[in-house]
């Protein structure tokens, strides 16, 4: 083989390669970009200082955070259920739009009862908000929320849709 043919052959393996990679990232950026949550560390959060942890380069960006989460409808509601282990019932503040599901809540960092230093701390603290678009109207009286084992579930029943209305219009 030529070198000019090998360089060739290179230069696609890498466009080839390169091009997979700019789909899986793309892929990844938009499955977890309403998962993305900022997180707004405050006093009342009890974050320890940086300088009691380790390994600087071990603490991830600690004003974002990921909150996952799932939306399940069938015909009578819509199921949505988030992530967010370490919170209490009395952590959360949930409201509802016919068309807008919205939890705030702030997660606090829990201090270790025994002196010691922090490794790694990559977990995400401070009050937070995260929104979620409804894919249909709900009856916002009668939403439930349910807290266990870190998941929240709000179960939103769906509103009846508006019956067509058919009005005779006089022609002056």
């Amino acid at each position: 083989m030529k070198v000019d043919d090998l360089k060739q052959e290179l230069k696609q393996g890498v466009e080839s390669f390169w091009g997979r990679v700019e789909q899986g990232f793309g892929q990844l950026r938009q499955s977890a970009a309403g998962a993305l949550t900022r997180f707004k560390p405050g006093q009342q959060t009890g974050l320890p200082a940086a300088a009691d942890i380790d390994v600087p380069a071990a603490l991830a960006n600690p004003g974002w955070g990921v909150v996952g989460g799932d939306v399940f409808e069938d015909e009578q509601r819509v199921v949505v259920r988030l992530e967010l282990p370490g919170m209490a019932r009395e952590d959360f503040q949930i409201d509802v739009l016919p068309d807008l599901l919205t939890v705030r809540g702030e997660k606090k960092f829990e201090q270790e009862s025994t002196q010691g230093r922090w490794r790694v701390l990559q977990r995400a603290y401070g009050s937070f908000q995260r929104r979620v678009p409804l894919p249909v109207a709900v009856k916002v009286d009668e939403v439930r929320a349910v807290y266990k084992e870190g998941v929240l579930k709000v179960e939103l029943p769906k509103a009846e849709a508006a019956a067509p209305k058919s009005v005779t219009v006089p022609v002056n």
